[in-house]
């Protein structure tokens, strides 16, 4: 496969399996000591790869669930955030500012705060409650995060009584790291005509629906916006048809994600529409990814996995193919904003 590292991806991924019966352990002690609700609170990308675990929740847990911004919560605080609050702040250099400055402020409230971090010498690697420390880099940390914070919902409903088979879905996805392994393999003779379609527009709707909308939302914002200079207008495979289906003509661009939980429907709604109006329509649908022995409701959760995973090996046909490394920035970083 084209500039990658099976070894090392499989080192990650197993090291994120790997956290799953220590975040169980944490989530059942805290909900044991009377937590009262659970806040996803990340930066930037490492928030929206939240969000399918905190819609789990919403959707099938009574467990209150809240996702926020910290830059937000700094300066308006939160009546729902006291120190019967769990917090979990993913953040992959453990150094990202504006979760820094709220963790101080999560400190004077009390709350009991999970880091999910990539580097533990760092100030939410030794400011956590719990630090939970899995070194990735940014090719790798999507399907790492998305699987630890799909460990910690799923340990909710476990110890609430939400979930039937939780240790039976956990072994399931024990097995993700050598099958997406296996599904970047199949798709590597595919990932430069994708890469092709991305580099040939200036312009791109990237749309998704469900637990692969904060996907889409992502690579959109992410991988195009940030890492390669491309504009994107990431939309709700919903919202598509209040506003941005007015944008839809011949020569758009129009890229779907299709996943396969029960919002499928939305993404075909897209789908049926799209081809009316525009030449451009590209579709990466995660039912068409071989996951042998994984159940239809396992592929249903890791739908964003999937989608992350293939979008790598698209991404490093796109740097190549542009002449632009995914580590190139004008701003990020690199001066003071």
């Amino acid at each position: 496969m084209l500039n990658f590292d099976e070894q090392r991806f499989l080192r990650i991924q197993l090291g994120a399996v790997g956290l799953q019966k220590r975040l169980e352990t944490v989530i059942a002690s805290c909900l044991a000591a009377g937590a009262e609700n659970i806040f996803f609170l990340g930066t930037g990308g490492a928030a929206i790869l939240m969000q399918p675990a905190a819609q789990l929740l919403q959707r099938r847990s009574r467990f209150p669930v809240f996702i926020d911004m910290p830059a937000e919560l700094v300066l308006t605080g939160s009546a729902n955030l006291t120190k019967k609050s769990i917090v979990v702040m993913p953040s992959l250099s453990g150094t990202t500012k504006e979760s820094v400055a709220l963790l101080a402020m999560l400190k004077e409230t009390g709350a009991t705060v999970l880091t999910l971090v990539g580097h533990e010498e760092t100030p939410l690697g030794k400011g956590g409650d719990h630090v939970f420390v899995n070194f990735a880099e940014d090719d790798t940390s999507c399907e790492s995060f998305y699987l630890q914070s799909l460990f910690i919902a799923l340990a909710v409903m476990k110890h609430r009584g939400e979930i039937e088979n939780h240790d039976a879905i956990v072994a399931e996805l024990a097995r993700m790291p050598e099958l997406l392994l296996e599904v970047k393999r199949a798709y590597e003779p595919k990932a430069e005509a994708f890469a092709k379609v991305l580099a040939g527009s200036d312009y791109h709707i990237v749309t998704g629906a469900g637990n692969v909308w904060p996907e889409a939302f992502y690579y959109g914002m992410c991988i195009l916006e940030e890492m390669q200079w491309i504009r994107t207008r990431p939309v709700h495979a919903s919202d598509f048809f209040h506003g941005t289906l007015e944008l839809v003509e011949k020569g758009v661009s129009v890229i779907l994600f299709k996943g396969e939980d029960a919002l499928r429907p939305l993404a075909e709604r897209v789908q049926n529409f799209a081809p009316g109006y525009t030449d451009k329509l590209t579709v990466l649908d995660t039912a068409e990814f071989d996951l042998p022995g994984i159940s239809a409701k396992v592929r249903g959760l890791v739908s964003p996995v999937l989608l992350a995973t293939v979008l790598e090996r698209i991404s490093a046909h796109l740097e190549v193919m542009r002449n632009h490394p995914l580590t190139t920035r004008r701003y990020y970083k690199r001066v003071a904003y």
